[in-house]
């Protein structure tokens, strides 16, 4: 069955949204390492600046929400547009750590609108919503391989990291400008019962009673693990350039200073950020056959042994053809990896929450996922500092207690609840 008119114009609407903001979300460990050898400053200081820029990201998921159920989504998801490219032109205007630091924190705040925005556009305004989320979630990690790519490959053909920040910006500009005067009905996916009720802003009593029901179930122990793979993939996505910058296996394949520090680390890693894709994909359609928590385990599982495997991988001596291969290989498997495992916890929290608490679970999932993880940054600069090593088992440690919690909600759950708890895992995968 075709989509009608409205569902495709929100669709190429929501898909532009998502697929620029992991578009200028990724594009920052990019400039990350140029930013550590222009400014001359540690991974800890670059590190704090990432990370007040990538907090905001998650922090404003909840205010968010409220403020999309207050002024309509579509007005919310231009605002967001129209921020994170003013951010962007702060970046590109500024030529010291503290004017980054200012644009980041912007972009963040910026950025936390898109998410409880754009789904609710979604769920509200489209009537064959499984296929439009498909879609929305490939646009997503579109923007997550081409942000990278477009701006290594800038800097690489010789642009200042300035200038490529404001090429970055130009396409949500462009965004926000069409966002003004796209024509689509973003109610028309609910009857008028449901939208008179939409219209009824959430007050601060009713946020805090309906956290608290939430916060009594399963969801608790859910929010716990999304902050733990919030945490391994913030802390590998953000420092894995650096890392591969300065590897062994890629010494021999160093291009010297006519490309401005961009090298082929930076392109392994727009490579397996492009093979999330398919990892995504994968992950989504195993979603039907097993259940959340045993996905998760498995998933993190892999994780960690996918961290520490970059150890001796990295360390291959001579840059020949089979060290390059070793890093593309093993940075393929971690890519498939790393975003096959997010549809997991996407699931459980649709599984493990009633359905009137979904707005509001998800909010807080993304609290957790981009807030909450963006500590790792941090963290991150501080063991990077000590050894490569140190950091990617610190990465590692944050798999396996996700692994951990992922048994406790595999085989501990009922225990948990008492059972017959509407939010328990019977009516997974039926």
């Amino acid at each position: 069955m075709a989509l009608s008119a409205n569902d495709r114009a929100i669709a190429g609407f929501a898909m532009t949204g998502h697929g620029l903001v992991h578009w200028f979300e990724t594009s920052v460990p990019i400039f990350l390492v140029v930013w550590l050898a222009e400014f001359d400053v540690s991974n800890v200081l670059v590190g704090l600046v990432v990370a007040l820029g990538y907090a905001p990201f998650g922090i404003g998921a909840l205010p968010a929400g409220i403020l999309a159920d207050r002024f309509g989504p579509k007005t919310l998801v231009v605002a967001c547009l129209a921020g994170m490219s003013a951010s962007f032109v702060i970046l590109g205007l500024t030529g010291s750590l503290a004017g980054v630091a200012v644009g980041l924190v912007c972009w963040g705040a910026a950025a936390s609108i898109y998410h409880p925005a754009g789904l609710s556009l979604i769920s509200t305004g489209v009537e064959q919503r499984g296929r439009v989320f498909a879609w929305h979630g490939m646009a997503g990690n579109a923007g997550i391989a081409l942000g990278p790519f477009v701006a290594a490959t800038l800097m690489a053909v010789g642009l200042p990291w300035q200038r490529a920040a404001l090429v970055l910006a130009v396409p949500g500009v462009l965004a926000a400008i069409y966002g003004l005067t796209a024509d689509f009905d973003s109610t028309a996916a609910v009857d008028d019962e449901t939208d008179a009720d939409a219209d009824e802003v959430l007050s601060l009593g009713d946020l805090l009673t309906d956290s608290r029901t939430l916060f009594a179930s399963a969801f608790a122990l859910v929010f716990v693990i999304v902050t733990f793979e919030g945490l391994f993939y913030r802390g590998m996505l953000t420092y894995l350039p650096e890392i591969l910058h300065g590897s062994d296996a890629l010494a021999g394949f160093d291009p010297g200073q006519t490309l401005r520090g961009i090298e082929p680390g930076d392109y392994i890693y727009v490579g397996l950020l492009v093979v999330g894709i398919v990892g995504q994909y994968v992950g989504g359609r195993l979603t039907d056959r097993i259940t959340p928590a045993r996905g998760l385990l498995s998933f993190f599982a892999v994780l960690a042994v996918l961290a520490l495997a970059y150890v001796p991988v990295l360390s291959l001596g001579g840059g020949g053809p089979t060290a390059l291969g070793a890093v593309i290989a093993l940075s393929a498997i971690f890519g498939f990896t790393l975003f096959a495992i997010q549809p997991f916890y996407q699931e459980a929290v649709a599984v493990y929450t009633p359905p009137e608490s979904r707005g509001l679970s998800y909010g807080y999932t993304y609290l957790g996922e981009f807030g909450l993880g963006a500590v790792s940054i941090a963290i991150g600069g501080v063991v990077l500092d000590i050894s490569t090593p140190t950091f990617l088992a610190t990465m590692a440690g944050f798999a396996v207690v996700g692994a951990g919690l992922s048994v406790v909600l595999a085989v501990g759950l009922d225990t948990i609840l008492g059972g017959g708890s509407a939010s328990s895992p019977a009516s997974a995968n039926e």
